[in-house]
């Protein structure tokens, strides 16, 4: 199975279960991996034979805008959406980063890594 990945998109978004968070927001870091057959886009060079990276693109900015409490159930509405829309797409991996989270501690990100499948 071959992969598309989407590196360090970057997001701000209002994630969080402190009200502070919620009003305020944060950076976070998106990164995405899909595997599908590319055999054909391979020989083909056409967009139409592929997954378009501006559609993934979008659907992580979709679900990143939507708040929610935690980074595990927003990265479990990407990788639900990547496969309920891209049927050609067979597994799924999305990892959400919280840049320099609001806990004690001297810490650069918090991740949550999710992942699906048919």
């Amino acid at each position: 199975m071959d992969e598309i990945i989407l590196e360090g998109i970057k997001v701000y978004a209002f994630h969080g279960c402190m009200k502070e968070e919620a009003m305020i927001g944060s950076d976070y870091i998106v990164n995405l991996k899909v595997k599908t057959d590319l055999k054909i886009p391979a020989k083909s060079d056409q967009l139409v034979d592929t997954i378009d990276y501006v559609d993934l693109l979008e659907i992580v900015n979709e679900e990143m805008a939507i708040n929610s409490k935690l980074l595990e159930h927003v990265a479990d509405r990407i990788v639900s959406r990547v496969l309920r829309t891209m049927k050609m797409i067979n597994n799924v991996q999305v990892k959400v980063s919280k840049q320099n989270p609001p806990i004690n501690g001297n810490i650069s990100a918090v991740s949550v890594i999710r992942n699906g499948s048919r």
